[in-house]
């Protein structure tokens, strides 16, 4: 019976899903809005596919068919959005393929990982006040980097704090 809808606007129980150009301007929006922010085009594309997945993880060959991008373009930024703690690799059971996956948590994770490389400047821009010294145009400047991160680095801890109470009174985890 044709009810007007595509056969792939519908998933295997009856519940309609995303049709594939729904999810593919997802895709494009999403990651325009990640490569203002600073992100590169092809890690953007690739994570927000990966986010609206039903799954959340697709292998390189389902995401390359998705974005109509090389394996080449899907390595590099699986490999970017793996080292930026956004995306994971794991391997099929008894293949040699693997899948990537963006977990729940990953801006906690990318943030987490922030916190930390925050921290290692402020111990470089330390020693650069200290060099320089206060009564200097630069070692002011460094010092002034040196606060906000400071600052950050205290921000970021209540903040992460807050979320995981709100995470486990809104979301339940």
């Amino acid at each position: 019976m044709d009810d007007g809808r595509s056969s792939d606007s519908r998933s295997n129980d009856g519940r309609e899903v995303a049709d594939g150009e729904a999810a593919s301007r997802f895709v494009e929006r999403f990651a325009a809005q990640l490569v203002e922010a600073g992100m590169a085009r092809m890690p953007a594309r690739v994570f927000a596919a990966l986010l609206s997945s039903e799954r959340g993880d697709l292998t390189s060959a389902e995401l390359g068919e998705r974005l109509k991008i090389s394996p080449a373009a899907v390595s590099g930024a699986v490999r970017y959005l793996a080292q930026v703690n956004m995306v994971s690799r794991e391997r099929e059971p008894g293949s040699r393929r693997e899948r990537y996956r963006v977990q729940g948590d990953q801006w906690y994770s990318a943030l987490m990982e922030r916190d930390a490389m925050l921290r290692s400047w402020q111990g470089t821009l330390r020693e650069g006040v200290s060099h320089f010294g206060l009564e200097t145009p630069q070692g002011r400047r460094i010092n002034d980097t040196l606060e906000f991160f400071q600052f950050l680095d205290k921000e970021l801890g209540s903040l992460m704090e807050r979320w995981a109470a709100h995470k486990a009174q809104h979301l339940g985890r």
